[in-house]
């Protein structure tokens, strides 16, 4: 890429602030970044943990260690991805962790035509197996299923689930960006489509009725509907979570409610 894809713009954000968020939307539990040594990351949502990977130079199996341990203590199974993955769609975690019922370890999509270990999920006691390959030099993830039971989820298979074939019927939440080409052409689609709507004083400027969008991020979608995420305005996404945060990425099938925040709005 030329430079680090943790901090490549993503209509407002960055794309790791988009890959933590979204993964914080469809799990319930830790979020934890891991960093490289010495590595500077940029803004991360509330809540999400950073987690030092000690050692340089070996590649996604070291980090995937890492964040395993790291999360060990709070979670049996951890969905794992990389930072460059603009299209996940949370109905694509939920999809994949599902497969892993007790006896499974690896949860690995084979999508679009390739296998994916850095979109999968994983059992969080794997992290000792994981190191014991690294120290005997075997650093490729596809080491990694000889030695447990991977459990293959295939296009059909992952989009057997209803949610995940209305939001993302092509799997793009396996897509990522290698090169400054990759990242040209996914930055320039267009954003998902979401549905807006303004309630209180706000439908004055808003209008009331829902209406279709193409947003990115909520603020994204404040600006489509003519209003700032101030301290006037909040924003309730499908109907629960309330926030104000610009960054906050938005997928396919979400709704968006404005909300005046004054009292008696």
């Amino acid at each position: 890429m030329g430079k680090p894809k943790a901090w490549l713009e993503w209509h407002g954000s960055t794309l790791l602030y988009r890959a933590a968020a979204v993964l914080a939307r469809a799990v319930d539990g830790p979020v934890v970044v891991v960093a490289a040594p010495g590595q500077e990351l940029p803004a991360l949502p509330s809540g999400v943990a950073v987690a030092e990977d000690p050692v340089e130079g070996l590649g996604p199996m070291q980090g995937l260690a890492v964040g395993l341990a790291a999360v060990a203590d709070r979670a049996e199974t951890a969905f794992v991805c990389s930072t460059d993955l603009p299209f996940l769609h949370p109905a694509f975690v939920r999809r994949v962790m599902r497969a892993m019922v007790p006896g499974t370890d690896v949860a690995l999509p084979v999508a679009r035509g390739f296998r994916q270990p850095l979109a999968a999920g994983y059992a969080t006691a794997l992290a000792g197996l994981v190191t014991d390959l690294l120290a005997a030099g075997d650093l490729r993830p596809g080491m990694l299923f000889k030695h447990c039971e991977a459990v293959q989820l295939s296009d059909d298979e992952l989009l057997a689930d209803a949610a995940l074939a209305r939001h993302d019927p092509e799997l793009e939440s396996v897509v990522n960006v290698n090169s400054p080409e990759d990242y040209a052409a996914a930055r320039d689609r267009k954003p998902p489509e979401v549905v807006v709507e303004c309630f209180g004083a706000l439908a004055k400027k808003g209008g009331h009725r829902p209406r279709a969008i193409r947003a990115a991020t909520l603020g994204e979608a404040a600006t489509a509907a003519g209003l700032a995420l101030d301290r006037h305005v909040v924003a309730a996404l499908n109907g629960d979570q309330v926030t104000r945060d610009g960054s906050l990425p938005l997928v396919a099938g979400d709704t968006v409610a404005f909300l005046s925040a004054d009292a008696g709005g």
